[in-house]
């Protein structure tokens, strides 16, 4: 049994550093990586709670991505904008068309596929 509580305690340390080593560094908040990385060394079970807690920087709305800040607090690098799709140069009625003929030739597969069944 303390075999797998110890291969527990591994795991989830080794989880924790790989977390630490492949986050972006704006997204690390009040230390640096490695920092944090010997923290989490050192004190597995509470050096990842401080890390889970105090140093990551979690996706989603916090004050500071509010306002365009990092986890220190200095401004965040811009990102690559998110791809966007091509616009559909077709008119409505073409668009229709398009679709009633992807329609008819659905229906046309399934009355096949129903003839060939029985």
């Amino acid at each position: 049994m303390h075999i797998v509580v110890s291969l527990v305690y591994l795991a989830i340390t080794i989880g924790l550093l790989i977390d630490i080593i492949t986050r972006d560094e704006s997204r690390v908040k009040h230390l640096p990586k490695v920092a944090w990385a010997i923290i989490v060394a050192l004190l597995p079970m509470l050096g990842g709670a401080l890390w889970l807690i105090v140093g990551r920087e979690w996706a989603g709305g916090s004050p500071r991505a509010a306002l365009g800040l990092d986890g220190r607090g200095r401004p965040e690098r811009p990102r690559d904008p998110a791809p966007t799709m091509s616009a559909d140069t077709r008119t409505t009625e073409q668009q229709l068309a398009d679709l009633e003929a992807e329609i008819e030739f659905y229906e046309r597969f399934d009355s096949r596929r129903e003839d060939d069944r029985g």
